[in-house]
Protein backbone atom coordinates (compact mmCIF):
# COMPACT_ATOMS: atom_id res chain seq x y z
CA UNK A 1 0.00 0.00 0.00
CA UNK A 2 1.68 3.44 -1.09
CA UNK A 3 1.92 6.46 1.31
CA UNK A 4 3.34 9.63 1.22
CA UNK A 5 4.67 11.45 4.42
CA UNK A 6 5.20 15.36 4.60
CA UNK A 7 7.84 17.19 6.31
CA UNK A 8 9.74 20.77 6.46
CA UNK A 9 6.74 22.56 8.27
CA UNK A 10 7.36 24.89 11.30
CA UNK A 11 7.07 28.56 12.50
CA UNK A 12 8.72 31.15 10.46
CA UNK A 13 8.38 34.84 10.15
CA UNK A 14 6.20 36.70 7.49
CA UNK A 15 8.52 37.24 4.31
CA UNK A 16 10.68 34.26 5.48
CA UNK A 17 10.77 30.51 3.21
CA UNK A 18 10.05 27.19 4.26
CA UNK A 19 10.49 24.49 2.28
CA UNK A 20 7.96 21.43 2.67
CA UNK A 21 9.32 18.20 1.42
CA UNK A 22 7.18 14.74 0.86
CA UNK A 23 8.65 11.41 0.54
CA UNK A 24 6.61 8.83 -1.38
CA UNK A 25 6.56 4.50 -0.97
CA UNK A 26 4.47 2.36 -2.72
CA UNK A 27 3.91 5.12 -5.31
CA UNK A 28 5.85 6.56 -8.17
CA UNK A 29 5.69 9.04 -10.35
CA UNK A 30 5.89 7.85 -13.69
CA UNK A 31 2.61 9.48 -14.68
CA UNK A 32 -0.43 11.44 -13.39
CA UNK A 33 0.07 13.85 -10.39
CA UNK A 34 0.84 14.82 -6.93
CA UNK A 35 0.03 17.92 -5.05
CA UNK A 36 -0.14 19.65 -2.01
CA UNK A 37 -3.08 21.16 -0.02
CA UNK A 38 -3.55 23.38 3.11
CA UNK A 39 -6.14 23.68 5.70
CA UNK A 40 -6.38 26.37 7.88
CA UNK A 41 -8.37 26.57 11.19
CA UNK A 42 -12.17 26.83 10.30
CA UNK A 43 -11.48 27.06 6.95
CA UNK A 44 -12.30 23.85 4.40
CA UNK A 45 -9.39 21.74 2.19
CA UNK A 46 -7.71 23.83 -0.67
CA UNK A 47 -5.41 22.63 -3.14
CA UNK A 48 -2.22 24.65 -3.20
CA UNK A 49 -0.41 23.46 -6.00
CA UNK A 50 -0.16 20.46 -8.49
CA UNK A 51 2.65 18.71 -10.54
CA UNK A 52 1.70 16.27 -13.51
CA UNK A 53 3.38 13.63 -15.79
CA UNK A 54 7.16 14.43 -15.57
CA UNK A 55 7.17 18.26 -14.77
CA UNK A 56 5.36 19.21 -17.57
CA UNK A 57 2.48 20.50 -16.07
CA UNK A 58 2.31 22.85 -12.84
CA UNK A 59 -0.82 24.54 -11.62
CA UNK A 60 -1.34 26.62 -8.79
CA UNK A 61 -3.83 28.44 -6.57
CA UNK A 62 -3.64 32.16 -7.44
CA UNK A 63 -2.98 33.29 -3.57
CA UNK A 64 0.14 31.43 -3.72
CA UNK A 65 1.27 32.02 -7.33
CA UNK A 66 4.89 33.87 -8.03
CA UNK A 67 5.66 32.70 -4.41
CA UNK A 68 5.52 29.08 -3.94
CA UNK A 69 7.28 26.68 -6.76
CA UNK A 70 6.37 22.97 -6.43
CA UNK A 71 8.52 20.24 -7.69
CA UNK A 72 9.91 16.71 -8.07
CA UNK A 73 12.93 14.67 -7.42
CA UNK A 74 12.02 10.90 -9.29
CA UNK A 75 15.38 9.66 -8.54
CA UNK A 76 14.46 9.83 -5.01
CA UNK A 77 10.33 9.77 -5.33
CA UNK A 78 10.13 13.21 -3.51
CA UNK A 79 8.28 15.89 -4.17
CA UNK A 80 9.13 19.61 -2.97
CA UNK A 81 7.26 22.77 -2.24
CA UNK A 82 9.51 25.95 -2.20
CA UNK A 83 7.22 28.89 -0.24
CA UNK A 84 9.15 32.28 -0.19
CA UNK A 85 7.86 35.57 0.91
CA UNK A 86 5.25 34.37 3.18
CA UNK A 87 2.38 35.70 4.65
CA UNK A 88 0.16 35.12 7.89
CA UNK A 89 -2.50 33.76 5.24
CA UNK A 90 -0.23 31.05 4.41
CA UNK A 91 -0.66 29.52 8.16
CA UNK A 92 -2.34 25.89 8.11
CA UNK A 93 -1.47 22.27 7.91
CA UNK A 94 -0.08 21.30 4.67
CA UNK A 95 -0.66 17.85 2.57
CA UNK A 96 0.92 16.35 0.26
CA UNK A 97 -1.52 13.82 -1.50
CA UNK A 98 -0.82 11.52 -4.62
CA UNK A 99 -2.29 9.71 -7.85
CA UNK A 100 -4.98 12.32 -9.14
CA UNK A 101 -8.02 10.03 -10.39
CA UNK A 102 -8.53 10.39 -14.43
CA UNK A 103 -10.78 12.49 -15.21
CA UNK A 104 -10.84 14.31 -11.78
CA UNK A 105 -9.84 18.01 -10.73
CA UNK A 106 -7.19 18.52 -8.68
CA UNK A 107 -8.73 20.81 -7.13
CA UNK A 108 -11.08 18.50 -5.58
CA UNK A 109 -9.49 16.40 -2.66
CA UNK A 110 -11.71 13.97 -3.22
CA UNK A 111 -10.57 12.67 -6.30
CA UNK A 112 -7.03 12.40 -4.99
CA UNK A 113 -5.93 8.41 -3.85
CA UNK A 114 -2.92 8.90 -1.49
CA UNK A 115 -2.55 11.49 1.87
CA UNK A 116 -0.34 12.19 4.41
CA UNK A 117 -0.34 13.40 7.37
CA UNK A 118 0.04 16.90 7.26
CA UNK A 119 2.68 19.49 8.46
CA UNK A 120 1.95 22.32 9.97
CA UNK A 121 3.10 25.46 8.97
CA UNK A 122 2.51 28.98 11.15
CA UNK A 123 3.83 32.20 9.57
CA UNK A 124 3.60 34.99 12.20
CA UNK A 125 3.59 38.94 11.56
Amino acid sequence: QAQVVESGGGSVQAGGSLRLSCAASGYTYSNGCMGWFRQAPGKEREGVACICTGDSNRYYTGSVKGRFTISQDSAKNTMFLQMNSLKPDDTAVYYCTADLRPGGSWLQGLFWTYWGQGTPVTVTS
